[in-house]
């Protein structure tokens, strides 16, 4: 993943919400969720940066429901990153 298309575009990619919930949530006890977290927090660094990522309306509004704490460091990363 990463390599440009023939055209010399990058790659599309899509966001879903998990990716950013992933990204902000405090680190999990369950080593499960630990290691999803961990591996977000890398691809998030090594990968996005050479890709195209696309988000919908329905992510940014699936991802500024709950906690409203982690709800603003889910748009803060998304907006950081994607906007």
């Amino acid at each position: 993943m990463g390599r440009r298309t023939p055209g010399g575009k990058k790659p599309t990619v899509y966001i879903e919400t998990t990716i950013p919930s992933y990204l902000t949530a405090r680190p999990s006890s369950d080593l499960d969720n630990y290691y999803r977290q961990a591996k977000t927090q890398e691809w998030w660094t090594k990968v996005l940066p050479k890709v195209e990522p696309v988000i919908s309306e329905y992510v940014i509004r699936e991802a500024s429901k709950g906690d409203v704490e982690a709800a603003r460091k889910r748009f803060k990363r998304l907006k950081s990153s994607l906007f």
